[in-house]
């Protein structure tokens, strides 16, 4: 499981000043200073008593991290997935700070496009955000104009000794920090499994883990990555959302249901049993003094997969979801942080290994089918190292038992879908994100017709 995330970025060079490589290179080089962890690689306690820690990097060198490729022909679509898919299917080095991008030239219209990616550990969808909005310019930039390049110091390494003492303090920690958790976990836990069984029959359509259909893409993952992007107009999404009276997360969620509804029955898979995904939830500023970037919490919710009409669909989703909502607010915000914190590093990673050796998320029911994220951009155009970004895309990690992801982010007038699938397990991710627009074109239909007048013709619906 390749724990790192991928952004990728088209630009359109127009108003980039001379040449574009050296334009990200000199942005690059300024957010040095902007974005701490660029510099800072992972440094292991002795003898593994505690997780490692953040330290500068002494010998960082920014070329060593940022890479200039070119697009095999026609450099179209396809042609850049299959080169993010490339990047996505190899593990970051853990020498270095975790993170690298790739400046990708020969796309279609003239357009370059600048790839990156970061572990999971340094960047979640808040902190991404915040990262964007320390790197990204708001406005076109002026003739002329430039950004100065920052210059940092690198702080010395902790030595062997210190790191230990720092581990030491970490573990003695623990046991206080577990005493003060398991009762409160235990009055957490019972009261949401009271709530789940008093309202089991209420129609709100509770999901649980591992009561997920199987589908082909939920098996043991290879290291093998493939990737997908499309993107769709943001007012179709606030359309919908209006109509309904629901969240976008609700709109997402139903066009998500469409679109797996048609992949897997033109493949013959489609199960009687709705398709269950895991959306992670942000939980910054709720998780007391837990410490790190990534602060993220989970909630199940139904993609009402098993229904045919899309308006009844998207009411599902959102039952669900509203129900989802209350169950993890019962759990609270910080005690999956709170107890992943207590994890001894070395038997969560020997775990992963022993999990996916043996093969077991194929021995015991599903838990979800698979990983579905939204990120809320800036409702305006990005500028990035001058040129203007015309397409914006996330892929997130898939993790074994749920080879496939779908990261939503939001950005301008645009919602970019970018879909991270194991390509042993998803041989033709292609057909999920064409299947995203029609999806989304039913669920406008729906909308202009439940917001028309009784009696008059609904109007037919715009091509997006």
């Amino acid at each position: 499981m390749h724990m790192h995330v991928c952004g990728l970025l088209v630009l359109d060079p127009a108003t980039m000043k001379g040449d574009p490589y050296d334009a990200v290179h000199a942005m690059m080089l300024g957010a040095l200073t902007k974005v701490p962890l660029m510099r800072k690689r992972l440094a292991s306690v002795p003898l593994g008593i505690s997780r490692p820690f953040w330290v500068d990097d002494v010998d960082f060198d920014v070329v060593r991290h940022l890479h200039r490729a070119q697009v095999d022909p026609p450099g179209d679509e396809r042609a850049l997935a299959r080169m993010v898919g490339d990047v996505a299917s190899r593990p970051l080095r853990r020498d270095r700070p975790l993170w690298e991008a790739w400046f990708i030239e020969g796309l279609a219209r003239g357009n370059v496009a600048l790839l990156v990616k970061m572990h999971h550990a340094t960047i979640d969808g808040v902190s991404g955000v915040s990262i964007m909005g320390r790197l990204f310019d708001f406005d076109a930039p002026h003739p002329g104009s430039s950004r100065p390049a920052d210059s940092w110091q690198p702080q010395p390494v902790p030595g062997s000794l210190a790191l230990l003492g720092r581990g030491v303090l970490a573990r003695f920690a623990a046991p206080l920090e577990v005493a003060r958790l398991v009762p409160v976990t235990v009055g957490r836990v019972g009261t949401t499994l009271w709530n789940l069984g008093t309202r089991r029959d209420n129609g709100h359509g509770s999901v649980r883990p591992f009561t997920a259909p199987r589908t082909s893409f939920n098996a043991t993952l290879t290291a093998r990555r493939s990737t997908a992007f499309t993107d769709v107009p943001l007012a179709d999404f606030k359309r919908v959302k209006k109509a309904f009276d629901v969240k976008i997360n609700d709109v997402l969620a139903a066009v998500m249901g469409g679109a797996l509804r048609r992949y897997l029955a033109d493949r013959g898979e489609l199960p009687l049993r709705p398709l269950n995904a895991a959306e992670p939830v942000s939980v910054h500023g709720r998780t007391g003094g837990v410490k790190g970037v990534t602060k993220l919490s989970v909630i199940f919710s139904t993609l009402a997969t098993d229904v045919e009409d899309p308006a009844q669909r998207l009411r599902t989703v959102a039952a669900a979801n509203l129900r989802a909502k209350q169950t993890s607010a019962t759990m609270g915000a910080d005690t999956f942080t709170r107890w992943s914190e207590q994890v001894w590093p070395n038997a969560l990673s020997w775990g992963a290994r022993l999990y996916s050796g043996l093969r077991m998320a194929e021995h015991h029911g599903v838990v979800f089918n698979l990983l579905l994220s939204n990120v809320a951009g800036p409702p305006f155009a990005l500028y990035l190292a001058g040129g203007h970004v015309v397409g914006t895309y996330a892929f997130g990690p898939v993790t074994d038992g749920a080879g496939l992801n779908v990261t939503v982010i939001s950005t301008d007038d645009r919602v970019g879908f970018g879909i991270t699938a194991c390509s042993d397990l998803v041989p033709q991710v292609w057909d999920l994100a064409d299947a995203i627009a029609p999806a989304l074109d039913e669920l406008t239909a729906a909308a202009r017709r439940l917001r028309a007048p009784t009696g008059s013709r609904a109007r037919r619906p715009r091509s997006p």
